[in-house]
Parts: C-alpha cells; structure tokens; sequence
C-alpha cells in the first residue's frame, strides 16, 4: 500500500489493481471511499481494462478469432510496478508481457498516476501500444463514495448534478441484461434526488457529461471533473427483494461501455472502442474534488 498526503487529505492506493482504497479527510475525519465490504461489494475503485462493462456471451472477435473476456477485463486483477513517487504524487505500471494474449493479444504498457490537489485527486492514465497491429481497447474508472458521509444523514439528502457538455448534447442509455441500447437523447438535465430506484435496472450511463456532483443538502460529497469523457456510469447495487441500495455510489468515467444489443462481436467495430497505432501513446485523466 502506497500513501500520498497534503494538509487536507491523505490518500492510500494499493498496488493490486492500482485501486485507491481509502481517501481521508483530515479535519473533520470524513472518510470518502466506501469500504470494500463483500457483503454489497469487495472492490473500491477498480480500473476497468481492456473492456468496460460486458460483452455478449463474454466473448469477442479479432477477425476470425474468438477471445473470451468477463466483466470489465483483467487490469483490475493485477499487480502493478511502483514507477514513480513523491510526497504529493505515485505513479504505478504495468507491462503485459504476453501474460494476457489467450483474452487479449496485444502488448501494451499501462500507467497510472494519481496526484493530490489541495482538496482533489487527479487520476492520469497513459497506455502505450508495444504491438505492431493497431490495438483495440477501453478504459474506465470506478470508484465507489461512501453515503452518507456524514452520521445523522439519509441517502435521500443526497442529490446528484450532471453538468453536461457545451459542444453536444447529452444522451442516456440503459443497460437490459447488461447490454446497453439508447434511452433518450438531448436529456435536460436537473438534479437528482439519491433513491434506490434509480438503480432498479443496474447503471445509469449518460454521454457528453463534463462533471457530476454528489452532495447533501449541508454539502458533504464529492464532484467528479471527466470533461472529454465519452460516457460515465452511475451505479450502487441494488437489492431487488428489499427495494433498497447499497451505502455507496459508484461515479465511473470511461473511455468505453458495454456491448450494445445486436452487436456482431467483431472488436474493432465495438461502440465506444479506443483505437492505438504502432508506438502511439493513450492519454486520459480524471479529478475527484473532496468537500
């Protein structure tokens, strides 16, 4: 486990998956990240790598080859190199090294790197193309915040705020047995009452998103900046019999999604899909503002 710290937060990242697991407020003892609790889910803020989300059957096609992959791909399950640390930052690395080609068949370098601002954490990614064949991939974040933050607060004084992008309007999408197919386009967005309904049918997924808030009234939360992203999901589990969700929501950015519905498999013609050539470089980052 790895610690960075300013006069405000303290931040400890461990190096299987790269994940963030706990981010501390000092002040007022606000711990932000949910804690990892298999009883609702064991993880806290994985990279999602090569795929984000599901594919249909959990397989792809490269050509004429098929390639099993599960939800959300392998990089969250990896042990990552220390490559790079200060006081105020840590970068982490991974390189494939053919350990991945029977799900995967490209070569590639990953870095992560996670910086502290004065009440944020700026989380970068580069992915290096070490293959000669143009690679195909996704990334995404998903990082889970604790609500509520704060004792004597519900989760339904908590509301969230999507502040859509200047240049396109916004569309949602829905996932249905965790294949996604558009729900609405040019949405007018208002803020959004935190309810467990909301997650009935798993994620909410919107593109052209440059921010999204998560605040109580008093406003305890956190505000995620992903400008340039194409999509971000919005999920916490959701307990069917109960009607109830879980003491977190997931804010994700990605650079991909699930597989559509009616999909024909082939990988380079995914909706969502990130393309490198030979010696290209991937470069992507995200900021989580604390309050």
């Amino acid at each position: 486990m790895k610690t960075i710290e300013n006069d405000q937060l303290l931040v400890q990242i461990h190096e299987k998956g790269a994940e963030v697991r706990e981010v501390l407020d000092k002040d007022s003892g606000r711990h932000y990240m949910w804690s990892g609790d298999p009883a609702y889910w064991s993880r806290v803020s994985p990279v999602l790598f090569p795929i984000v989300g599901r594919l249909m059957n959990d397989q792809y096609k490269i050509d004429d080859q098929t390639f099993k992959l599960t939800q959300h791909g392998f990089l969250r399950d990896v042990n990552f190199d220390l490559y790079e640390e200060t006081k105020h930052t840590v970068t982490f690395q991974y390189e494939s090294r053919g350990r991945h080609v029977k799900q995967y068949p490209y070569e590639f370098t990953v870095r992560i790197r996670y910086e502290l601002l004065e009440n944020g954490l700026k989380i970068s990614w580069e992915i290096d193309h070490d293959g000669e064949d143009p690679m195909y991939f996704s990334i995404g974040g998903h990082p889970a915040f604790r609500i509520p933050l704060v004792e004597g607060e519900q989760t339904s004084d908590y509301s969230l705020t999507l502040t859509p992008s200047t240049e396109h309007l916004p569309v949602q999408y829905e996932l249905r047995n965790s294949l996604v197919r558009e729900k609405e386009k040019g949405i007018q967005l208002e803020p959004i009452q935190l309810r467990p309904e909301l997650f009935q049918h798993d994620a909410m997924i919107f593109s052209h998103i440059n921010r999204v808030s998560l605040t109580s009234g008093a406003g305890h939360g956190v505000e995620v900046d992903l400008t340039g992203f194409p999509f971000v999901g919005i999920w916490s589990p959701y307990d069917q019999e109960k009607g109830t969700m879980a003491p977190f929501v997931c804010i994700e950015p990605w650079y991909g999604i699930a597989d559509r519905e009616g999909t024909n498999g082939q990988y380079k013609e995914k909706f969502g899909i990130q393309t490198l050539e030979k010696n290209e470089t991937f470069h992507a980052a995200y900021t989580i503002f604390f309050k």
